[in-house]
């Protein structure tokens, strides 16, 4: 397995491999991986002849007062893993690489925006957020040029946005989605897990019990989004935790009306300092 710091030395190599008519499957990654994240390159090598995993802590979708400084840095460790896993190429630049000329974060240079998707929800909580996330990953897909990408489904608006905007700027990769991986009390697999104590991380099944419950209920004929949105909020934060949001969409979040059959609901809330996400997608 190659370690590559350099967009130069990156591209000479993936040329390389494209001559030889290889597919290349990429996995982008914040690093700090968990089995989530092998999981991800695993589903790439089995769709791909080469796989490169980047590991890139990206300033430009931190928010201010955000753990940007202290999110976990292993890379060793993570090298360690993927090449237990048979990753080919582990793609790990430094911010200069990735922002040139830029005076800091990336704010000061041109940004890929999708507009209205990037606004709701996560990004009404963490402004700039998705702003950060789509220009990262059009960077990425630009130095890597891959022909498949790997995304979980835990961060499901960021996968919506990441669609959209392959889709929109006509980005030639095909985006695949691996379902969420989850600990054995239905928390869902997160680099930021860490920050959790013993007895918060077996406090935060109750996120996804939560998430079944509502899904449950829809199943079922419930169609009063709104009062199940608020009951499940008030379930989460009788058991601790501090909601920012639960709310029942269409698959493209748009809002959810009666008609549609695909459906998903999302949760963010905090335990303790640590954010969690999840979702559950609903099929009627």
């Amino acid at each position: 397995m190659q370690i590559i710091h350099t967009i130069a030395q990156l591209r000479q190599i993936v040329a390389s491999h494209k001559r030889a008519g290889k597919i290349i499957g990429f996995v982008p990654t914040m690093g700090n991986l968990h089995q989530g994240h092998l999981l991800l390159v695993e589903m790439a090598l089995s769709q791909s002849d080469i796989v490169i995993c980047s590991i890139f802590v990206n300033p430009l979708q931190f928010g201010e007062g955000e753990d940007f400084e202290h999110y976990p840095r292993t890379l060793q460790a993570d090298a360690d893993k993927l090449q237990q896993v048979g990753c080919d190429i582990v793609f790990a630049p430094a911010v200069e690489e990735i922002y040139p000329d830029s005076q800091g974060n990336g704010q000061d240079q041109s940004q890929v925006i999708v507009p209205g998707i990037s606004d709701i929800l996560e990004g009404a909580a963490r402004p700039g957020h998705f702003t950060g996330v789509a220009t990262v990953v059009a960077k990425l897909f630009n130095m890597v040029q891959p022909d498949k990408a790997v995304f979980g489904a835990k961060d499901y608006q960021q996968l919506q946005v990441i669609k959209r905007f392959v889709r929109e700027l006509c980005f030639p990769v095909e985006i695949l989605t691996h379902p969420i991986v989850r600990e054995s009390n239905g928390l869902a697999m997160s680099s930021r897990n860490g920050y959790l104590s013993d007895t918060q991380k077996q406090q935060t099944g109750a996120i996804h019990q939560m998430l079944k419950d509502v899904s449950r209920q829809i199943k079922a004929g419930a169609n009063n989004f709104e009062q199940l949105e608020q009951q499940a909020v008030e379930s989460l934060n009788a058991q601790g935790f501090v909601t920012d949001y639960i709310s029942i969409r269409a698959a493209d979040l748009s809002p959810a009306m009666l008609t549609h059959k695909h459906l998903v609901v999302l949760a963010a809330a905090y335990l303790g300092t640590t954010r969690l996400l999840d979702n559950i997608q609903i099929t009627l």
